[in-house]
């Protein structure tokens, strides 16, 4: 068994083709997907569409999935930032229109908050968006104490593998035996590498192993069509982007 796991799509299409061609030349079996599939981007209802056709795949909703459906906003965003509670709030209304104009609203309110699938080797492997039984909050991340991975409930959720996005942070660690392994992003990466980040699984009946990979793609592209496309969060969206400032 072969599966292509990654996280935080986030409407990027160009990104999300790039994977899904690594995933194919890895000849997987499966697709995963973790969570924040269309906020944030230009293209949101070409990638919900691309998510929906996939026959091999398996998804479960994030965050700002639920804000887009909706209508909410992050409880971390300071409330007395009311230009960034309006930022927010239009850039999720406009996404929620996009994706509602190709049918895909219903589909993304289906999806379920936390899946777990049984491996070859009988082992269990969970996907989740930030931490088991929830899409939002902290998350799960590599500045964590182990002790605060297993308030978190690793080590409850009764499997061996966890897989986790959210934070944007990629991370490998395992905790009272439970391997946690955050996928990082395909859009929007906190890290130096502004690639497309993704994460391949072997597993069979003796057990799995896990490999970060990467996926090239035109990020300037992206940040053009943001423009393009009048996403209302277009400058800011840029900066995380590109990792740089906006200037101008």
């Amino acid at each position: 068994m072969r599966a292509a796991v990654f996280s935080d799509v986030h409407g990027n299409l160009l990104a999300l083709e790039a994977v899904l061609a690594d995933a194919a030349a890895a000849e997987v079996d499966e697709i995963w997907v973790v969570g924040d599939l269309v906020a944030h981007g230009p293209h949101p209802a070409a990638t919900i569409r691309r998510l929906m056709g996939l026959s091999d795949a398996r998804s479960v909703r994030g965050n700002t999935d639920r804000y887009v459906l909706t209508g909410e906003v992050s409880a971390m965003m300071p409330s007395s930032d009311i230009e960034m509670l309006v930022s927010a709030s239009r850039s999720f209304a406009w996404t929620c229109g996009a994706i509602s104009a190709v049918g895909g609203f219903d589909w993304l309110a289906s999806l379920p908050v936390e899946a777990t699938i049984v491996l070859p080797s009988g082992l269990q492997a969970l996907m989740v968006h930030a931490s088991p039984g929830r899409d939002d909050g902290p998350g799960l991340h590599p500045e964590l104490s182990d002790q605060e991975m297993l308030d978190a409930g690793v080590a409850d959720s009764g499997a061996a593998l966890v897989f986790v996005g959210h934070t944007h942070l990629p991370m490998d660690r395992t905790v009272a035996g439970v391997r946690v392994v955050n996928v990082g992003s395909v859009s929007l990466p906190f890290t130096v590498d502004r690639r497309a980040m993704w994460t391949l699984l072997d597993a069979d009946e003796a057990g799995f192993s896990v490999e970060s990979r990467f996926a090239d793609y035109d990020i300037t592209a992206v940040a053009t069509a943001l423009d393009v496309e009048h996403h209302p969060s277009a400058d800011w969206l840029k900066e995380k982007l590109l990792g740089l400032p906006v200037v101008g």
